[in-house]
């Protein structure tokens, strides 16, 4: 059977939490095709094609069944029930294989990525969950490698994300990746949250993160930084500058704030950049990379590897097959 890119199959679980279920529909239900974007075909079933409780006590009902995911090319389980509750019925489990078999991208969002997991599809793979199940899952599943501190992992044709929010990081970030970043970044705007944070940022941090109002120093460094990304001169030190701290102060606020190391921050800034220029100009990866910060493509390219989950070159070459014709 032919599978459709821009087919999204939504598969929910019995006892789901609320938040999570809604997350893809959301993100992908938005037509971007007036733009020039992509518009989705978006179906969301139930696992046993009749309504389903959450855990907010509200019932939902999936206008399709199961079957109908036969034709995405990305399926997605937002969640799941808690660990140890009703087990997934092989019927499920051999629906995400055969999807995965058949060349769809497969998606588990925080505790989906037990059903992808009980499936077989994770193992020899990176995959995380959310950080409260985290020992659970690595006992359950030993031949999976967890990524303890990461919101989101690409391995390709799996991707999976920690709890709630990162479930639409990953969502985002499966949008940049096929559809190119004007794709990801107009749903971000619709949606009013910050079109990516990198994948591999904690999960949480131990303090709230504040407000970034004009006048933050934090925010005045990061204005500065994406000012001038071109800059190969722009360091770390050059950020603590520009906000008027210590080096050691900066670092510490910084983390304070985002979560991640001002070098994290600004290299992941440098490869969104990038990813701009692969999907918009003609550039070679060597201008790409100067116009990006980066000394030439070969200091680049390990970067984007492992923030993007493969070269540049492959990256520009599957926007370009991906791009809808005119």
């Amino acid at each position: 059977m032919t599978r459709s890119p821009t087919t999204v199959g939504v598969l929910i679980g019995d006892g789901a939490p609320l938040m999570e279920v809604g997350v893809a529909p959301r993100v992908f239900g938005i037509d971007q095709s007036r733009r020039g974007g992509p518009r989705f075909d978006v179906r969301v079933a139930s696992e046993h094609g009749r309504p389903i409780a959450t855990t907010a006590g509200i019932a939902l009902h999936a206008p399709h069944p199961p079957a109908a995911l036969d034709e995405a090319g990305v399926v997605i389980v937002p969640a799941w029930r808690e660990p140890g509750g009703a087990p997934v019925e092989e019927e499920i489990l051999d629906l995400l294989r055969r999807a995965h078999r058949e060349g769809a991208v497969v998606v588990g969002l925080c505790l989906g990525a037990f059903v992808l997991a009980e499936a077989g599809l994770l193992d020899g793979r990176r995959a995380t969950t959310h950080w409260w199940h985290l020992r659970e899952f690595a006992d359950r599943y030993p031949r999976v490698e967890v990524a303890a501190d990461a919101l989101f992992v690409d391995e390709g044709t799996i991707v999976t994300s920690a709890g709630s929010a990162a479930g639409l990081d990953a969502c985002l970030h499966l949008l940049r990746r096929d559809h190119g970043p004007d794709a990801a970044n107009t749903v971000a705007r619709a949606l009013v949250v910050a079109p990516q944070r990198a994948g591999g940022q904690a999960q949480f941090v131990e303090r709230p993160v504040p407000e970034l109002r004009t006048g933050d120093a934090i925010a005045d460094a990061m204005r500065y930084a994406l000012d001038r990304l071109a800059d190969t001169g722009l360091d770390v030190a050059g950020l603590a500058g520009a906000a008027h701290l210590s080096r050691r102060t900066f670092d510490r606020r910084f983390r304070e704030t985002t979560g991640c190391s001002p070098l994290q921050w600004l290299i992941h800034q440098r490869v969104l950049h990038a990813q701009q220029l692969l999907s918009t100009t003609g550039l070679d990866v060597d201008a790409v990379a100067r116009a990006s910060g980066f000394a030439d493509g070969v200091t680049m390219r390990p970067h984007f590897r492992r923030i993007v989950g493969v070269p540049p070159q492959s990256y520009r070459a599957a926007f370009r097959a991906r791009a809808p014709v005119a």
